[in-house]
């Protein structure tokens, strides 16, 4: 098997993989992150309903508080290893690295704690096989890198990139964005099973009868429109969710940028971000060359993007160059 092309090898390694000092916090949990949950309590409280009720009618007044108490306490698995681990492998197809991908990642993650004043072993370092520049920072502890991160960027960028993940786990972007899925997750399954059932009986009712189809319109409508009157603190909150949560996201990586220009990588998280910057250009270019023209995101698009656009990021981190000239 052929082995990978290896990037050069061009980061200072200042502190020989040793932290000069140890950071106050390990680990927490920034404005971001507290928005983040905060986002999520009026999805939590429908999920706890809909877990509640589902725990009662199945099970009875005795198993049923039984489970719903274990619905609850199951978010502490967020920050249990093997599981987060199992999700790494089965979710987001991370996996453990090859002794030769080991021998290279390591290095540069141990300059990037030291700097940080982070235990390096607090986290495990997974592969993604992938032939995108990318990174990610999973539950608690995880942090994968795709395959051409790893073999085709030199080893500055490489450490910026893991240097932005580190970020969000200082932060606690990573933690408080899957407790917040996982507690919002059986309110979304049971919003998507009653848009199913209103689907399938719009379906049948056009089948018999326009009339009959227009009167169940009509019923749905009024059925919304009482919910949003008399429940409006948690209909108002769960409509604006998304909204909400795509401008915390768009906060959590600027942060995390800043979290990895303070570290010095400001320079060479630049670059990457050029990189994303040219392939989109690229792609542009590509299209107009065929006669075809990339749909543009609107702007109700842009607002519930969880990214900020490349130029956006790299002109928060301007001043961070200006100070490393």
């Amino acid at each position: 098997m052929p082995h990978p092309a290896t990037a050069p090898d061009d980061l200072d390694y200042r502190h020989q993989g040793s932290r000069v000092h140890v950071a106050a916090h390990q680990r927490g949990a920034d404005a971001t992150a507290v928005g983040q949950l905060a986002t999520q309590i009026p999805g939590f409280l429908v999920s706890l309903a809909v877990v509640a009720v589902f725990s009662l009618i199945t099970f009875g007044p005795v198993l049923g508080p039984v489970l719903l108490l274990a619905w609850l306490a199951s978010g502490a698995l967020v920050f249990h290893r093997p599981t987060e681990l199992l999700f790494a492998r089965r979710v987001l197809k991370l996996r453990a690295p090859l002794a030769e991908e080991r021998a290279r990642l390591e290095p540069i993650w141990r300059e990037v704690t030291a700097r940080a004043g982070i235990e390096g072993d607090t986290y495990e370092l997974m592969i993604e096989n992938s032939t995108d520049l990318n990174a990610s920072a999973a539950a608690g502890h995880v942090v994968g890198v795709t395959t051409y991160a790893l073999n085709r960027i030199p080893s500055s960028n490489l450490a910026a990139v893991l240097a932005h993940e580190l970020g969000h786990h200082t932060g606690g972007h990573a933690w408080a964005g899957l407790l917040g899925y996982w507690y919002s997750l059986p309110g979304r399954i049971a919003w998507a099973v009653a848009r199913g059932f209103a689907k399938a009986a719009l379906s049948v009712t056009r089948v018999f009868s326009a009339a009959a189809a227009g009167i169940l319109y009509l019923f749905l409508g009024i059925l919304l429109v009482v919910g949003f009157l008399n429940a409006w603190y948690i209909t108002v909150p769960l409509t604006a969710a998304p909204y909400l949560l795509a401008y915390a996201g768009r906060q959590g990586e600027l942060r995390a940028d800043q979290a990895a220009a303070a570290l010095g990588f400001a320079p060479q998280l630049t670059e990457v971000l050029y990189h994303f910057q040219a392939e989109e250009d690229a792609a542009k270019a590509y299209a107009a060359a065929r006669g075809k023209r990339l749909r543009q995101p609107s702007g109700l698009a842009k607002l519930l993007s969880s990214h900020p656009d490349n130029y956006t990021r790299m002109r928060a981190l301007e001043p961070y160059l200006q100070r490393a000239r």
